[in-house]
């Protein structure tokens, strides 16, 4: 036996396990499978309806899977029970006889498979690919040692990119010390007079570099489409100007991003656009700020209304931080944009991570199939 079809359905068990401990740690999955805090809003919620998620359990929804073309899966490797959406379903590969549960997983990180999910989806709005029809997906599988050798090597890539990402909160957290201690040195003043708002619209259509403002501090591709034929409304960011969102209900933070690139990006007309004069503040410097988590409790504070809470222009113009001697402010922007290249060096080992399991798996089949030969 070497190399053997199943159908997804014999493989794993739907666990429907609800939150009577009362956690709160509310997670969902994005189309990158990966695990991500909500940034719904969680008050009030009745916790003990959602899901709970513990190590080695997988979160599976089938909503959207034509639209982006993924199936969205994701295996929790957390040590940290969390809690996710009672409209997730929450199983586990208990046929491990067969399968291994991380190799199960690597099969679902890669494109072809995402596309043969959008294939068998249906409904025409909003596709969906059911649970009934997920089962129903065959597997080919190779025996558990050639599975396990293939993992082993995952594994190991993994452990090496981790290790990479401990040393940026490491980075991080000097970043963070530094700027606590500049606050009990100098006094603090507040930024309206250091930064200048921009409305520079896009009329000519000429710039298609087109972006969102991410709640990770971040510029980032679209998550909808756009129409690159029609940008004229859209506001410009030049290098080194920062945009941000007004907004703090949902996203539970002050999500700007800084455009530290040699080329114009533009952004929706409702994101504020603004520069900083640079003989007073470095924009990195004034990153650095915006990049606690103390920051994004202090915009959540002073956000305003009802319906949607926004952190305005002129809510922005009173923060106040300490003005440091460009001397310091140039040392730790140095250290403060090191972190932001490793940090984008990680995504970029993360995604290389993803790229490869669809070699390894058709490395272990092929394996798997010489075994049969044999």
């Amino acid at each position: 036996m070497a190399l053997n079809k199943y159908k997804i359905g014999k493989l794993v068990t739907v666990v429907d396990e609800r939150n009577n401990l009362g956690i709160k740690n509310f997670y969902g999955i994005n189309i990158d499978k990966e695990f991500m805090p909500t940034v719904a809003n969680t008050e009030g919620l009745d916790e003990s309806k959602y899901k709970i998620v513990k190590k080695n359990r997988f979160v599976y929804s089938g909503m959207q899977t034509g639209r982006d073309e993924c199936i969205r899966i994701s295996m929790y490797q957390g040590d940290d029970t969390i809690i996710v959406s009672p409209a997730y379903t929450t199983f586990e590969v208990t046929a491990t006889d067969i399968v291994l549960p991380l190799y199960f997983f690597m099969k679902f990180l890669s494109k072809e498979k995402d596309r043969y999910g959008a294939f068998c989806s249906d409904g025409s709005i909003r596709s969906n690919l059911d649970w009934d029809v997920f089962c129903n997906i065959e597997l080919d599988l190779p025996p558990i040692s050639i599975q396990q050798k293939y993992v082993d090597i995952y594994n190991a890539m993994l452990a090496n990119q981790k290790s990479y990402e401990r040393g940026l909160d490491d980075l991080k957290l000097v970043c963070d010390a530094y700027i606590e201690n500049l606050r009990r040195e100098i006094p603090c003043e507040a930024i309206g007079s250091y930064i200048t708002r921009h409305d520079d619209r896009n009329v000519s259509n000429k710039v298609k570099n087109v972006k969102g403002v991410s709640t990770s501090k971040e510029f980032r591709d679209p998550t909808s489409k756009v129409n690159r034929n029609e940008l004229a409304s859209y506001k410009i960011v030049k290098p080194r100007q920062i945009s941000f969102v007004q907004t703090t209900h949902n996203e539970k933070v002050f999500a700007y991003a800084f455009n530290n690139t040699d080329s114009d990006i533009v952004v929706t007309s409702v994101n504020e656009v603004f520069s900083v004069d640079e003989d007073k503040i470095l924009p990195e410097y004034l990153s650095m700020f915006f990049n606690r988590c103390e920051f994004d409790r202090y915009a959540r504070y002073h956000s305003w209304g009802s319906a949607r809470e926004t952190f305005t222009w002129e809510d922005l113009k009173k923060v106040q931080i300490p003005i440091a001697d460009m001397k310091i402010q140039k040392s730790i922007s140095n250290i403060y944009m090191v972190y932001k290249e490793r940090k984008s060096i990680n995504e970029k080992l993360k995604s290389q991570i993803k790229d490869i399991c669809p070699i390894l798996i058709k490395g272990s089949i092929e394996e798997g199939k010489k075994t049969v030969e044999k």
